[in-house]
């Protein structure tokens, strides 16, 4: 009898066990989702061969890797007229979701809301020209950096700024909200900022200059490559000489996923080796 009952529980436990096995359910996400290239769905069956001893990593949907952004920073992630999404980032993505034996979708959202995306594990990975920040550290692990990120004014040409010393006297500075910009400009004076009194943040850097050409705004503080695009479509507007500030562009994880992060920066690593990395840059970047 008691070897019938000790068959029983162990059956009852081999049970239990394989109920507990089921697929994670993906998350919701904020924005609109969009498949990188949907007419080429990814071999989902294995990660990329990285090594027999590469680390096993999850993703919030199986077969995928979702990366929050915010599609309104020329060259580095932009819609396409078809209602798509290009530009460095997104090819990058792209090409490291390939590595890893993933398809990438695209979830377009605020940048604010990108940043919490990964954070609180709606995205796997987040890419918006982010830039390493000591502040962003504690709530993000960060990837290798990829590209060197050049805050930078962009003013009118007969405006009342017209160098850096300039912002400290100028009524209001544009910047776009929850960027490191944004953070430098709205500080207290004695810490090197204009106070949150003289800066306005918008949603996108192309409202912020919609304000500069408007007159809402004296100046806009943002990434350099943005800047020359938004310079070149606006009449009247040039970028002062002097840099703001210089910062590191990186890939954004939610705190702890040790196991994606270091399987990015492989595939990342590879990308920079066989020149495929550079290839992308070149497309979207001509050199001065």
């Amino acid at each position: 009898m008691k070897k019938i009952l000790t068959l029983l529980l162990a059956m009852a436990m081999v049970l239990s066990l394989a109920a507990c096995g089921g697929g994670d359910k993906p998350a919701d996400n904020a924005g609109t989702s969009t498949p990188a290239d949907a007419s080429a769905p990814a071999d989902t069956s294995a990660p990329a061969d990285t090594g027999s001893d590469a680390p096993a990593f999850t993703t919030v949907e199986e077969g995928k890797l979702h990366m929050s952004t915010n599609a309104a920073f020329p060259p580095y992630e932009m819609t396409t007229d078809a209602g798509g999404f290009e530009g460095i980032d997104v090819e990058v993505a792209g090409a490291i979701a390939e590595k890893l034996g993933l398809e990438l979708v695209v979830d377009d959202m605020g940048f604010d809301a990108a940043l919490t995306a990964v954070q609180t594990g709606q995205s796997d990975i987040a890419m918006a020209g982010i830039t390493v920040s000591e502040e962003r550290q504690q709530v993000m692990d960060f990837s290798d950096s990829y590209a060197t990120g050049v805050q930078v004014v962009i003013v009118k040409e007969d405006g009342p700024v017209q160098s850096l010393d300039d912002l400290e006297s100028a009524e209001m500075i544009g910047c776009q909200k929850a960027t490191t910009g944004y953070i430098y400009c709205s500080d207290t004076p004695e810490n090197g900022g204009y106070g949150e009194d003289h800066v306005t943040a918008f949603d996108t850097g192309a409202l912020a200059v919609m304000a500069l050409v408007n007159g809402q705004v004296d100046a806009v503080v943002i990434d350099n490559e943005p800047a020359k695009s938004f310079v070149a479509e606006n009449d009247g507007l040039k970028i002062l000489d002097t840099e703001f500030a210089v910062e590191d562009y990186a890939i954004g994880f939610a705190k702890g996923n040790t196991a994606l992060l270091e399987a990015v920066n492989a595939a990342m690593a590879e990308l920079k080796a066989d020149g495929t990395f550079q290839g992308i840059v070149d497309k979207y970047i001509t050199a001065e």
